[in-house]
């Protein structure tokens, strides 16, 4: 197997514990192929470090679970901030052990870690991924359980973290009301 194909199977298998099933799969390993599958679609030429972030995303996300932070925005931050700490520090444990060196393993936790999006070409490549990954397969039933405001904040904020190219790739691959599209309008 190569560093790639060890590192990919390890997350896997890691993800494979997730205690919660959705279709039949363990959530996080669901998520992590989807994210694959929609980095192989959207960067076809993605490095290692970017297809290693891109499967480790959620990686072992229920060990850390929402409902042992506090309430509000301050408790929802600080848990999302120790979620991506834990995803960063996860896989770069599986990519020293699959045989990456330092840089390359920094380069996933700053991905992971969000550090440099607008700024950093991979960091806003997976963001990217990650709203590709929710509007295809996670944002209709989020709609369905929340109100027509939230929705449309939600659907603002994840346009805001996309980078123009996505954006305009949104409006050309999903039919979306116009007070959405609106939202992605580059």
């Amino acid at each position: 197997m190569t560093k790639l194909e060890t590192a990919l199977a390890a997350i896997d298998e890691a993800n494979a514990k997730d205690p919660n099933v959705v279709e039949g799969t363990p959530d996080a390993a669901l998520y992590g192929q989807r994210m694959s599958r929609e980095l192989e679609r959207l960067f076809p030429q993605a490095s290692d470090a970017l297809k290693i972030a891109s499967r480790g995303q959620h990686i072992e996300r229920w060990v850390l679970k929402r409902v042992d932070y506090p309430e509000g925005r301050e408790g929802y931050l600080t848990w999302r901030r120790d979620l991506a700490e834990h995803h960063a520090k996860r896989v770069g444990t599986i990519m020293q052990d699959a045989g990456y060196d330092a840089g390359q393993i920094e380069a996933a936790g700053r991905m992971l870690r969000k550090e440099g999006i607008k700024r950093d070409a991979e960091v806003q490549a997976l963001e990217d991924v990650i709203c590709f990954t929710f509007l295809k397969w996670y944002f209709e039933p989020f709609a369905v359980k929340h109100s027509p405001e939230k929705v449309l904040r939600i659907v603002q904020k994840t346009a805001r973290k996309m980078s123009a190219e996505g954006r305009a790739r949104v409006l050309k691959e999903f039919d979306l009301p116009s007070e959405f599209a609106q939202a992605f309008g580059t």
